[in-house]
């Protein structure tokens, strides 16, 4: 049985894969990479129980902005990256150089390079299947994403670190300069580069706008893959259903209370109790992490109002208790400043209608720039911590 022949650097002839493409689209991917990093990080930060520096409530779209960044930065990486592996490939079959020096630097090269495409492609790939909300995987994908995102951004300033000589003088010259090319890129191909990457930018523009709109409420008739497309009750999506949630009965239940807690008394209110209190109308923002967004007006108690009304010192975090039996955020906490805002509602309405069942009904919170999967829905208890 023949075997297949092992290419050489030098059987790859087009012009086109060059340091002067690869440059330039690197530029870019690296400006995206950092972005969806920041934001990322920020993300996670925003999830966390604990705030040693609070998490600000202002501004309210903060969050929403953020991670709309966040998902559209990696979505418009991922034509970046394929470019950007389609013009470096040869180098793959490059000889190891002599002496001790170069070959130490070319090894770091090429390891930084591996863990770097490793995980910019599970990166990018679980970030979008989790867009989707699709996870055929039995890891928790927040803590993976959290943990490669830095060996991403490692493996990315070590390869720019060890690049960067060729880097700068690829970009400070001209596209076309052939002082940086490989001996047998001589292949004139079909486009130029200035075509290549004038197509490549175009790429990256069209998967942000097929995506930005779940985001961005101007380009949800162009956004052909977005997630969410802003229809659901009040113009707001449904990310989990209450079907979903297995909450139905005990949400619908004329026997619902909330409870809230107060140093050791619980004090109790019907759904009935929460509408005879002074209600409050507020416009904000619901965001989810998987790039989504939709601005609600939701009317309620001022979660501030209510707790006064228990007694509860201003200045303490609240523990938020859904009536779903299981997940991940069927327990949050609202930290101080969260629960101290005047915006803060406990809603009961949408939209000027009264909260879906899939929305929370009887009761959900509704926080300034919070992550959508800790506004809590259908809640039923609120403990105020000491």
């Amino acid at each position: 049985m023949s075997r297949l022949p092992v290419p050489r650097e030098d059987s790859f002839g087009s012009r086109l894969r060059s340091a002067a493409v690869a440059a330039r689209v690197g530029l870019w991917l690296g400006v995206c990479f950092t972005i969806c990093f920041a934001t990322g990080l920020l993300s996670h930060y925003a999830q966390n129980v604990d705030h040693p520096i609070p998490f600000p409530t202002s501004p309210s779209w903060g969050y929403r902005l953020t991670q709309g960044l966040h998902v559209t930065t990696g979505t418009a990486a991922v034509p970046l990256l394929l470019v950007k592996l389609w013009a470096v490939y040869p180098k793959l079959f490059a000889r190891p150089p002599r002496g001790l020096r170069r070959l130490a630097v070319e090894g770091l090269e090429r390891a930084s390079i591996a863990v770097l495409v490793a995980t910019a492609i599970f990166q990018l790939a679980s970030g979008l299947l989790n867009s989707a909300q699709w996870y055929p995987w039995a890891f928790s994908f927040r803590a993976t994403h959290y943990a490669l995102a830095w060996v991403a951004i490692g493996a990315l300033v070590v390869h720019v670190a060890v690049k960067l000589p060729v880097i700068r003088a690829a970009l400070g010259a001209d596209v076309d300069d052939t002082a940086l090319d490989r001996p047998s890129a001589t292949r004139v191909g079909a486009v130029s580069r200035r075509g290549l990457l004038r197509t490549t930018w175009l790429a990256a523009g069209v998967a942000v706008l097929a995506t930005a709109g779940s985001s961005v409420p101007l380009l949800r008739r162009v956004s052909v893959l977005g997630v969410r497309s802003g229809d659901g009750p009040g113009g707001v999506p449904v990310n989990k259903s209450a079907r979903a949630a297995g909450v139905t009965a005990s949400a619908t239940s004329a026997s619902y209370v909330l409870e809230v807690v107060v140093a050791g008394t619980t004090h109790r209110w019907s759904r009935d109790d929460l509408l005879a209190l002074p209600q409050r109308t507020e416009t904000l923002p619901i965001a989810c992490v998987e790039g989504w967004s939709a601005e609600g007006t939701w009317t309620g108690v001022r979660l501030r109002d209510l707790l006064d009304l228990a007694g509860a010192p201003a200045g303490a975090d609240v523990e938020v208790t859904s009536l779903q039996e299981s997940g991940p955020f069927r327990v949050t906490r609202l930290q101080a400043n969260f629960a101290d805002d005047d915006r803060t509602l406990l809603a009961l309405g949408l939209a000027g209608e009264p909260l879906s069942l899939d929305h929370g009904y009887p009761a959900r919170v509704i926080a300034p720039n919070r992550p959508g999967v800790l506004q809590t829905k259908w809640v039923r208890r609120l403990e105020v911590l000491a």
